[in-house]
This record gives C-alpha cells, structure tokens and sequence, in this order.
C-alpha cells in the first residue's frame, strides 16, 4: 500500500512516499525548482517519490496533506468578520486544496480519474507531531510543536504510545512564539523567509541586555501556553500576509510603530546592524531559549515521560536545542531532519497510516538520504560533458585522496549518494574544509559563500569521538544541536566553533553514512582530529540536487576540489 504526502501552498513544499508503512522517498520542491523555500504545488517532488517507489499515481491509495479545513473553525469565524481581506486569501488556497486530485491528474499528465486515492486533510500541528513521534526510536514520549501559524495554531503538545498520540493542548492564533522570533527577525533587517536563522547566529555576537523587553513582548503562560503583547505586532489586525504561489513565499512585516517606539528604528539594509541590534539579537534569542525551557519542563511535569519528540519550525532552533539536557529532566530527543513545515509531507503520510488505517508501527528514521540519486554513468557523463579532467578512484584511495586535500587547507565539494532531505547537508551535499584552520571560516565566505561573517560553520564530527570534542555527547545526526566545544579542544577545531564557544553539530555514523564516516576517519588519521567542517553544497541557492548543479557550482566559484562519486576533479584541470 501507497501514501502519498504532500505539503502544498505552503513554504517549503515538498512530498514524501510510504510503501507498507516504510519510508521511500522525501525531497523538498526547492531541489529541483532551484528556489529557496519553494511554495506552490510540489509537482517535481511528487514525481521524483513515484519514480522512486517504483509506482504510478493509481496505485497510490491513500494521499496525506497537512491543512484540516475544520480545524478550530468558530476561531477562524471570529477572525474572518474582522479581517475580510485574510479571510478570503485563506479561502483561495483551501479552495486550491479542493483541487487536490485535479491538479495532480494535470501534473501527472493523467485523467483525474486515474487518481484514486482517498484524499485526507491531517491537521497542521498533529503532522508536525507525527512527522517527530511517529518515526522517532520512542514507543512513548511526550509531544511538541512550536511554530508560526498553521491551521490557526502556534504551537501542540500531548503523549505518544505505540500508534497513536493524543492531544493536550495547543496555543491559537494570535499567539505564537514562531511569529514573535520572525516579527524580530524582520526588525533587524531580515525580510526573506526562513532567515530566523542568521538572527540566531547573530545573537552570540551580543550582550542580551533587552531581555526586560523581550519578556514584556511575549511571556510565558502559568500552563505550557504563551501569550503576545498584540500592542507590537500587526498580525492581530491585518492578518499575518503572506504569499504561496508558485516561487519564494513572501511574509508582510509582522511589527507595528510600537515596537521601533520602545526598540528604536529599526535595521535598513544589511549594514546597518550594530552594537544595539546585536543585543537585541542576543536578548530575542535568550527569551526564546527561556520560552522553550520553559515549555518543555511543564510537558515534562505533565506527561512523566522522559523522551521528547519535537517538532515545527522553533525546533531548528538549534541553540535553544542544546540546552534540554542541562536544563531539563529530559533524557532523550528526537527532532527530525525536516523539522519544519517540509516534514508535514511525512508526518501527514505517517498520520494516516498510523491513526486513520491503524497500522502498528515498523520504521524509525535514523537518517535523511531520501532523496535523488545518480548512477556513476551519469556522473562521469557530466564531467566529459564539461570537458574536465578527472581521476576515478576506488574507494579506499578515495577518501584517503580527498582527506589529504582537505588536510592541505583546500576547500572540497563532496557529492555523493542520495540527497539530504532537511535544510540540513549531511555529508552527501556537502562542502568540506579543514576545521583546524582559523582562517578557514572567512576563506569560505570570499571563495564560496558569500554569506554574512556573523554565521558559522558547523562540524560534523565521528560519533565514537563527539565526547571527546563537546560537552554534550547525545548524538546529534540532523544537526539540530548546538553544544559547547571543550575548552581542551577549542584549538583544534576553530574554524566551525561559534563565537560563543558552541558548534551547531552533526554526529556521523559508520551505520547510516559509511562514506562520509570513512572520509572523516580517513582525516582523523592524517591529522589526529575527527572532525571536518562541513557546510552546504550550494551557493546562496538550495542545496545542489544533481550532478550538473554540482559543478556548476564548482566551476563558478573557487573550490579547489571537486569529488563526484568516486571521480575527483582539481582545480584547473579540463580537456585540452
């Protein structure tokens, strides 16, 4: 049996395919439209997932999307008669989810009666739920989802056992701690979707001195709740705008006159941040963290348990992340690669399968290769193509050839297997340079990136040695942990260390990665140091999909390396 998920007219679309209850495929739109955060309809992706699972749409019985028309209902009545103008934007897309079976006939080139499935409507926070719980390694665990605004909801939480999780409580629009870290986002100068990250790199570059502020913008309930000051926000009254046809998502600004009247003006343009912005950055940034503390202790007090499922786009909160186990009597957590709203197309998948069909549970996710992948005809078609020169080594030269690159301080683009799916490169996307180089942060940035200097770099570290080098050892597969590196060991690894001493890490496994574990050991033994930096393979674009893209990506900026598979290409190297 088929299900078919499928996140639509929403930021990031994407969809994902069950075969029997197993994951087979998941990628976001983005890959292949080659815009960031990519809304719309996810046509490509649905595409890719059938051809993946060997299957045609009429063989897919049941399709999955995470919008529940009923949901909280009367609240959207109420919002409706005040805000008519968001009240018929939201009814054109449900009416674009009406449309489900025709537009995926149109895409698919077939008659709509061709399409069979039974088309269910998973409730926006429930997926985000399952998308966590459902293939998490837990048979019980409590449950959360914290984000902007989905189906009228910020933020869910409840229990999960066996096959079926139950609802607690959830927190409705207008509240949402999602949308307060974005409306401060957009207040210090970044506008795009999904930029709340770059805040967070921001923050560690300041003193959290407006932390009084913050605490009166948004303050915790006395239950696990929230609730916003509305006097500095425009959502309330205009209706958070936001714009998801085909292309990037467009957000309308989400702060009023009053927050510039108690904060100042706000940042224009990229260099106009300074001291004052980095501190509010560093304030924003500590409320949240107190905000999620405090939201995950009272879960804790009110479920028992000591396993945490998470999820939504608060989630990839990756500093925030770090501290539940300092902070919290939690001793494990799950948190998918696809945190945010790309991972409804899975949690919507697996809530059918699991709550509406019943079926036990048999699958745990314990990486994020679910995307496409390339036979090694194509890849050397590619590089023939462009009239490069290479060298295809077997596997053990390889990754010895590529570490002893990476040792020489030379920048390598490292393509292999399926893609990633998550914002997250897992070693498989990746771009991979010496941690031990201080420079190296900024040798990125001028040659690659081209990225703000306030981001960092993150390590992808063995997991046997992550002790060695952080002082949390839980493993970190997704990158969705930050921890502080030892003081012993801050030297060996600069280039990926924050500012504030923490790296946003991934654990790598022999088990589920044995390519990128063996080019990482392969460096440990040329250098003694089991770690390497790691970051996307991309260039202010979504992560490279194909192998084309890949070097494109090479050829247009200054890596020095390029390994395709098992090809390796260097710098200045083409035919003729």
């Amino acid at each position: 049996m088929y299900v078919l998920g499928i996140n639509a007219y929403h930021g990031d679309a994407s969809a994902a395919i069950l075969a029997d209850g197993q994951l087979v495929a998941a990628v976001e739109e983005e890959r292949f439209t080659r815009v960031k955060h990519t809304a719309g309809f996810p046509i490509h992706a649905v595409r890719y997932c059938l051809e993946a699972a060997g299957a045609r749409i009429g063989e897919v019985e049941h399709v999955a999307v995470p919008r529940k028309a009923r949901a909280r209902w009367l609240r959207k009545l109420v919002y409706a008669a005040r805000l008519p103008r968001f009240a018929l934007e939201r009814a054109r897309v449900l009416g674009r989810f009406r449309g489900i079976r025709e537009t995926l006939a149109a895409g698919l080139d077939v008659s709509p009666q061709q399409v069979t499935a039974a088309i269910h409507g998973v409730e926006h926070h429930r997926a985000h739920l399952a998308s966590a719980f459902f293939v998490s390694p837990f048979e019980r665990a409590a449950l959360l989802s914290l984000d902007g605004l989905g189906d009228f909801a910020s933020g869910m939480w409840g229990i999960g056992e066996g096959n079926r999780m139950r609802v607690l409580g959830s927190v409705s629009f207008p509240h949402s701690v999602g949308m307060y870290y974005t409306a401060l986002t957009q207040y210090l100068g970044f506008w795009k979707y999904g930029d709340e990250y770059k805040v967070m790199g921001l923050a560690a570059y300041g003193e959290p001195e407006q932390l009084e502020a913050m605490r009166r913008l948004l303050r915790a309930a006395d239950g696990l709740g929230y609730r916003m000051d509305l006097r500095f926000f425009t959502h309330h009254r205009d209706g958070p705008s936001m714009s998801w046809a085909e292309g990037e998502p467009v957000l309308g600004r989400l702060f009023s006159q009053a927050l510039e009247e108690r904060l100042g003006p706000r940042v224009e343009g990229r260099d106009g941040i300074e001291d004052r912005h980095r501190n509010i950055a560093a304030s924003l940034q500590r409320h949240l963290e107190d905000v999620v503390v405090h939201q995950w202790n009272r879960l804790h007090a009110l479920c028992g348990l000591d396993a945490l499922a998470y999820a939504g786009g608060v989630a990839f909160n990756c500093v925030a992340n770090g501290s539940i186990f300092d902070q919290t009597p939690f001793r494990d957590l799950y948190i998918p690669a696809a945190a945010g709203d790309a991972g409804l197309a899975i949690g919507a998948a697996y809530f059918v399968w699991h709550e509406v069909l019943g079926n036990p549970r048999s699958f745990e996710m314990e990486h994020a290769y679910w995307g496409p992948e390339f036979p090694d005809a194509a890849l050397r078609g590619e590089l023939e193509r462009r009239g490069l020169k290479y060298r295809r080594l077997d596997d053990d030269a390889l990754f010895r050839t590529v570490a002893s690159h990476i040792a020489a301080g030379r920048v390598v683009g490292w393509f292999q297997g399926r893609l990633e799916w998550g914002p997250r490169a897992l070693g498989n996307r990746s771009i991979v340079a010496d941690p031990r180089r201080p420079e190296m942060k900024d040798i990125l940035n001028r040659r690659v990136k081209h990225r703000e200097p306030f981001r960092p770099f993150a390590p992808s570290v063995l997991e046997e040695h992550a002790g060695e080098y952080f002082e949390q050892s839980y493993l970190s597969p997704f990158m969705l942990l930050a921890y502080r590196v030892r003081a012993s060991r801050l030297g060996e690894v600069p280039a990926p260390t924050h500012v504030d001493g923490t790296g946003r890490l991934q654990t790598v496994s022999r088990r589920t990665n044995p390519r990128f574990w063996r080019l990482i050991e392969a460096f440990r033994q040329e250098t003694g140091v089991p770690v390497v930096l790691n970051t996307s393979f991309n260039e202010n674009e979504p992560i490279v999909c194909t192998p084309d893209e890949a070097v494109e990506c090479y050829l247009r900026t200054r890596m020095d390396v390029l390994a395709l598979g098992n090809y390796v290409v260097e710098r200045g190297g083409s035919a003729g």
